[in-house]
C-alpha cells in the first residue's frame, strides 16, 4: 500500500514538475523575444526606455526571478524523485527480506507437519503388519477349527452309522429273541 501511495507521489511530482518545466520555458522564451524586442527598441530610440520597456524589463526581470525559482523547484523535486526511488527500492527489499522470512517459517512448519505425518504413516505402517499378522493367525485358527468341525463330523457321521448298525443288529437280536421264546415257550 506504501508503495502505491509512493509511486502515486513520484508521479505527481514528476507531472507537476514538467509542467513548471514547460511554463518555465515558455515564459524564458517569452523573454527572449521580449528582450529581443526591448534591444531593439533601445538601439532604435537611444537609451530612452519608454514606459512600456520599463514594464518589459520588470516583467522580464520577473520572469527570470520565476525562472531561476522554477528551476530551483525542478532541482529540489529531481532531488525528492531520487529520494523517493531509493525509498522505494529499500521496501522492496525488506518486503523482499520479511516474504522471505514468512516463506522460510512455512517452511519449517511444513517440514514440522511432514515430519509428524511420517510418524503417522510409520505407525500405520506397523499397525497394518500386526493387523496382518494377526489375521493369518486368525486364518490358520479358523482352519484348525474347520477341520475339527470336519473331523468331528465325520466322526459323529460315522457312530450315526455305527448306532444305526447296532440298532438294526439290536432290532434282529430282538426279533430272534422273541422268535426263540416262542419257541421254547411252546
Amino acid at each position: 500500500m506504501n508503495l502505491r501511495l509512493d509511486v502515486d507521489v513520484q508521479k505527481l511530482e514528476a507531472d507537476k514538475l514538467r509542467k513548471g518545466k514547460n511554463k518555465a520555458e515558455e515564459e524564458l522564451d517569452s523573454l527572449k523575444t521580449d528582450y529581443k524586442k526591448l534591444r531593439l527598441s533601445m538601439r532604435t530610440t537611444g537609451l530612452g526606455k519608454t514606459l512600456e520597456q520599463w514594464q518589459v524589463q520588470v516583467r522580464n526581470k520577473a520572469l527570470k526571478k520565476r525562472l531561476s525559482e522554477s528551476q530551483k523547484e525542478e532541482g529540489e523535486l529531481k532531488d525528492r524523485v531520487v529520494e523517493l526511488e531509493g525509498s522505494l527500492r529499500q521496501r522492496r527489499s525488506r518486503n523482499s527480506v520479511v516474504e522471505l522470512k514468512v516463506s522460510l517459517s512455512k517452511i519449517e512448519e511444513m517440514k514440522g507437519k511432514i515430519k509428524g505425518l511420517k510418524a503417522a504413516l510409520q505407525n500405520c505402517d506397523v499397525r497394518i503388519e500386526h493387523l496382518k499378522a494377526k489375521e493369518g493367525r486368525q486364518n490358520e485358527q479358523l482352519s484348525y477349527f474347520q477341520n475339527q468341525v470336519r473331523d468331528r463330523d465325520h466322526v459323529m457321521g460315522e457312530a450315526v452309522v455305527q448306532i444305526r448298525e447296532i440298532a438294526d443288529h439290536l432290532q434282529a437280536l430282538a426279533i430272534q429273541a422273541d422268535t426263540l421264546s416262542v419257541k421254547y415257550e411252546l
